[in-house]
């Protein structure tokens, strides 16, 4: 099934949650985004006010008080939000909607893409591996995130829902924290929000052409596969800028996108930031 933009927005469309005090002054924390296991919440509250997840200071809000949290595949169902400045405190108290993660197969994978025994090869994924740690480290002071995303293509069909569990030529992996997007080779691929590029490789073994941006905060997306990288890192970019092109490089069996998102340690699912 092939979506256009307005057609993938459109059932991806993000429903608004406001979760405030019976008075916004006495309680002035806003809140909206997507309650479920994979999604987010964007709020609003005091400028650089401590953010606390079910107790742990996980963020600060920014100059305008903007701040991001988001919620893992497997995220307890209730969780407690809470910002403070000095001697000021809000609370609200969220309940996430239980996750639906599909099983999904794929086969005729390259050995080495599944299960890589080569010495050098080994050492190899473990260098990228500690330079993508470095790159997913970044806390930009920024709130790009507030206006939500656009799509990263024009014109796709989704291929692999995020979250999925994985079976690689048989075998059992890991759950999929990517939405798989597939359109032709040389498709161009653009930033659904401004950010700083953490990282933009064009030939990492498991991902092909690689970019990380960080949006704010540490919510960094990821785009996978790609043919070729047009951004460099360090690079600021914005809403709609080309940042590479589809491709099928790395662990793929065919030309897509895959796109991943990260807040801080927490996967999510990057398609329910659209209009966000």
């Amino acid at each position: 099934m092939t979506l256009d933009r307005r057609a993938l927005l459109s059932g991806l469309a993000v429903s608004g949650l406001a979760a405030t005090g019976a008075r916004a002054q006495a309680n002035p924390l806003n809140l909206r985004g997507r309650a479920v296991q994979g999604g987010h919440m964007i709020g609003r509250t005091w400028p650089r006010a401590l953010i606390f997840i079910d107790g742990e200071a996980l963020t600060t809000a920014s100059a305008d008080g903007w701040f991001v949290v988001g919620f893992d595949r497997d995220s307890p169902l209730a969780t407690r939000i809470t910002a403070r400045s000095g001697p000021q405190e809000a609370t609200s108290e969220i309940t996430l909607a239980r996750g639906q993660f599909p099983s999904h197969s794929i086969s005729g994978l390259p050995s080495s893409t599944v299960a890589p025994q080569d010495s050098a090869l080994l050492a190899r994924i473990r260098e990228q591996a500690a330079i993508k740690a470095e790159a997913y480290a970044s806390r930009l002071d920024a709130d790009y995130f507030r206006d939500g995303f656009a799509a990263p293509l024009e014109t796709m069909r989704v291929t692999s829902a995020w979250g999925s569990q994985r079976i690689l030529n048989g075998t059992p992996a890991q759950p999929h924290y990517g939405v798989d997007l597939g359109a032709p080779t040389g498709a161009p691929i653009t930033a659904p929000a401004a950010g700083l590029v953490t990282l933009a490789e064009s030939d990492f073994h498991y991902e092909g052409g690689l970019i990380f941006i960080d949006h704010g905060q540490g919510l960094i997306t990821a785009y996978l596969h790609q043919s070729r990288v047009e951004v460099s890192v360090g690079q600021t970019v914005y809403r709609g800028q080309l940042i590479g092109r589809v491709g099928a490089r790395g662990r793929a069996t065919g030309p897509h996108l895959c796109w991943r998102m990260k807040w801080r340690d927490r996967n999510l699912d990057p398609s329910l930031l659209l209009r966000a």
